[in-house]
């Protein structure tokens, strides 16, 4: 009993008990967070943002900052992370793709995330191919790269020096942090449930309008649309946290913005679509047809409303549900329903139709500017004498749009 009771022995005690720092729980659970928080900051703004798309420039101070923490909170490596999520876009949603629940399965992506990332890391063709102009110092080759372990042993020594034994627990959430946020999260459900501003070529999601959590990444369908925007929110009631801290740093003259999205501009209505007209159709087909998709909801929703006679409820439910949606959007078992809908809805068939013809202006590649520009005013042309109202009043849109 005398020995627990030295003050040596009892001093030793209470710092294993609570560490250096020696905080309440409420003060525990906030630094919890905002390591966390760090380290998804570390993910989006110095792997993602400026590593992978290369929409941004850091200063090597955050960016060696980033590196450490990211060393001591994942054990990921630069090059790794960058070539895989690079590969992703570059095979989104194909067998190819290293993280897609569209050919994996939602449940293997969401609870297999993690795993699904390492034994793409062990690819040296993906790394090969992929992962240029990465870090390649004497830090990244002998210390990060080689010892990707001992970063994580490094930080559970520093959780339980500072918070006691409660350090054990604060380091398991780290651990879990990226594998459940990133791996499970992002590259699961960001393409497969949420909504869409844009009809960008993938499944890819906004999982909310607020990203906060996990520093702007929830604004997926915004990133796959324009992955080389440092910027991730494009709608005035979206907030990207991981933008608000690359403004700070650049105020700070720590970061350089290379791109943000291209905005939509409307002037007066042209006589006719010319070749400037053209270029900012071009630029921002995909805000433009996610606008074009909103207005074919709305009027299946009317000409359904219409018919004198209604078809089958199972129609008209695929008929609500998908007609919008591109066809390589609809999944097979819809799609017959899909036929009969749009024998029954004749201007939303127009509308269609119209939408896949508009959409060869951006496809064709072996016809000039001004076949394009002339093709652009043959489509006009013929959406206004349609009868189609929401075509009339889209033609007219395109009319107005410039950079």
């Amino acid at each position: 009993m005398w020995i627990t009771d030295s003050p040596p022995i009892s001093a030793m005690l209470h710092w294993l008990a609570y560490g250096v720092w020696n905080l309440s729980a409420w003060q525990l659970l906030w630094v919890t967070l905002g390591m966390t928080h760090i380290t998804i900051a570390a993910v989006t703004i110095y792997l993602h943002r400026h590593q992978a798309h290369r929409s941004m420039d850091l200063h090597p101070l955050p960016a060696h900052f980033f590196r450490l923490w990211l060393w001591l909170t994942t054990g990921m490596q630069t090059k790794a992370w960058a070539a895989i999520h690079r590969k992703h876009h570059a095979k989104c949603e194909t067998p190819e793709d290293p993280h897609s629940p569209q050919t994996r399965g939602i449940r293997t992506v969401f609870w297999q995330g993690a795993e699904l990332y390492r034994a793409e890391a062990r690819n040296t063709e993906t790394l090969s191919k992929y992962g240029h102009g990465t870090p390649d110092d004497w830090v990244e080759n002998h210390l990060y790269s080689r010892f990707p372990w001992q970063g994580l042993g490094l930080m559970l020594i520093i959780n339980v020096a500072l918070f006691g034994v409660v350090g054990l627990s604060i380091w398991a959430v780290q651990m879990m942090w990226i594998p459940v946020t990133a791996a499970g999260i992002i590259n699961g459900i960001g393409h497969y449930w949420g909504y869409r501003n844009f009809e960008a070529p993938d499944a890819s999601t906004n999982i909310s309008p607020w990203g906060i959590l996990i520093g702007g990444e929830e604004l997926h369908n915004n990133h796959h649309t324009y992955p080389t925007s440092a910027k991730l929110s494009v709608k005035a009631y979206e907030f990207d946290i991981g933008w608000l801290y690359i403004r700070l740093l650049e105020t700070l003259g720590l970061a350089h913005v290379k791109k943000t999205p291209p905005k939509l501009q409307l002037g007066a209505i042209q006589p006719v679509a010319d070749e400037k007209t053209l270029e900012a159709v071009i630029v921002n087909r995909y805000e433009l047809m996610a606008s074009y998709a909103r207005q074919l909801k709305r009027a299946v929703v009317q000409e359904i409303a219409r018919l004198p006679n209604q078809p089958a409820e199972s129609v008209l439910t695929v008929a609500r549900r998908w007609m919008h949606r591109d066809a390589d959007k609809v999944p097979s078992w819809a799609s017959q329903s899909l036929v009969q809908a749009r024998a029954v809805l004749p201007d939303a068939d127009t509308m269609v139709r119209m939408r896949e013809e508009l959409s060869e202006l951006w496809l064709s590649t072996n016809r000039s500017r001004h076949q394009l520009a002339s093709d652009l005013q043959a489509w006009c042309r013929k959406a206004e004498s349609s009868g189609v109202a929401a075509l009339q009043e889209f033609s007219l849109r395109l009319r107005m749009a410039r950079l």
